[in-house]
């Protein structure tokens, strides 16, 4: 383990009192404006790590440092509190460490900072929960997170005619990487102190510390635009996704009206109703068929043009325009299947209920507020536009990750 300086051979001793996490979440994001509130893989990119943290039960309290009312909207729906920082530290010359020594100074209850980084997704409750016991019981005033690296470094050169150097190998013997321990770099995923480090050392790294190794796939930093469709991938393939597993998906709902079309319809001059269905969204369909989940439609209105739609596509379709959740609940007993085993796409205040307690949820971008606001994986297309389609390609994504991850436990 790396160490600090000679306060290391302390005898170890538990660290109490009350410990929050804290995540910096600045609104005036130079290189991806709001970059904290983007979605990455369909969730807020600041939802990852703020789930994380929830979850992991490491806190007392998770705040949200911001100065923006859209980021603290989006820390609020998932369970976060919010601390506005004072525009003398909303500056793009103010530093972390005094950002958090405002939060401390306004709440003298905490005497542990866990700050977690927004832009780091693929960070895990379980790893939280690792560095929490460094600091409760090893009795280490300071942990932070890095990753292990296999790159040979030289110098710089700085003027024309000069020289490099290596740094870290010979040249004459260089290693394989199997033969190689690599170097420990700071990922920035998270560092971890007491109030006194912070605010007597004046310091975020000092006192008694230590490192904590994160897992290469979990070592992810977004900083510019160009990061962000590597995180992406990432994310979806080793990022923390909740509590319950994903073990398998049974039952995929879809509501119609603003999912599988855009919300509008059309009159004839004879009273004819027209309404137009996604071809995308029927293939994306095709596939859950294919994989063997049953896909069930659900109509606010009691429409022939949905009916004729459904049986075209082999759905079956259910009509309640309130009370969907006791309407799918009798389905969910018909078929002998839990909650668990749904994925649920609405877009509707309608929708919330039955999105609260489905496993996978989805919502298209155009979706209302209180749907929005669920959680859910947030589709980048408009309902009727392809998100019916882009969410059937997320479920299928998370039955194969949760199946790879399955394997791998048995291995």
């Amino acid at each position: 383990m790396a160490t600090g300086n000679d306060q290391t051979t302390a005898a170890c001793s538990t660290i109490k009192g009350h410990f929050a996490a804290i995540v910096l979440a600045r609104g005036g994001s130079k290189g991806i404006p709001l970059k904290n509130i983007k979605e990455l893989a369909g969730v807020p990119l600041i939802g990852w790590v703020l789930r994380a943290a929830i979850d992991s039960g490491a806190f007392d309290s998770v705040w949200v440092s911001t100065d923006h009312s859209e980021i603290a909207k989006v820390a609020e729906n998932f369970g976060a509190s919010v601390h506005y920082r004072s525009p003398e530290v909303s500056t793009d010359n103010a530093s972390s460490l005094e950002t958090i020594q405002e939060f401390l100074r306004k709440h003298p209850e905490v005497q542990i900072v866990g700050n977690i980084q927004a832009t780091s997704p693929c960070l895990h409750p379980e790893d939280i929960r690792k560095v929490a016991k460094m600091i409760r019981e090893d009795g280490y005033e300071c942990v932070f997170a890095v990753a292990r690296q296999h790159k040979f470094r030289w110098s710089e050169i700085e003027q024309q005619g000069e020289e490099t150097k290596p740094f870290n190998l010979n040249p004459y013997k260089r290693p394989r990487r199997q033969d190689w321990k690599g170097e420990l770099y700071e990922n920035g995923s998270f560092y971890f102190a007491t109030r006194r480090i912070i605010m007597e050392e004046n310091c975020l790294q000092a006192g008694r510390m230590t490192y904590y190794e994160m897992k290469p796939e979990h070592s992810v930093d977004i900083d510019v635009d160009i990061d962000w469709p590597v995180a992406e991938q990432r994310v979806l393939r080793y990022g923390y996704f909740g509590k319950e597993k994903i073990e398998e998906v049974k039952l995929f709902v879809c509501s119609i009206d603003g999912c599988l079309t855009n919300g509008q319809m059309y009159l004839s001059n004879k009273g004819e109703e027209f309404v137009a269905y996604n071809m995308k969204d029927c293939e994306g369909i095709k596939r859950l068929q294919k994989q063997g989940i049953i896909v069930l439609l659900f109509s606010c209105r009691d429409s022939e043009i949905h009916k004729l739609q459904a049986h075209k596509m082999g759905c079956k379709i259910l009509v309640s325009s309130e009370d969907k959740v006791h309407t799918l609940e009798g389905k969910l007993n018909e078929e002998k299947l839990t909650w668990k085993q749904v994925a649920y796409i609405g877009n509707e205040e309608s929708d919330v209920a039955c999105l609260t307690k489905a496993r996978i949820k989805g919502v298209p971008k155009d979706a209302c507020a209180e749907a929005l606001k669920t959680s859910s994986y947030i589709c980048k297309n408009n309902g009727g536009y392809g998100a019916v389609r882009e969410f059937v390609e997320y479920v299928l994504l998370m039955l194969q990750v949760a199946k790879a991850q399955s394997s791998q436990k048995t291995v």
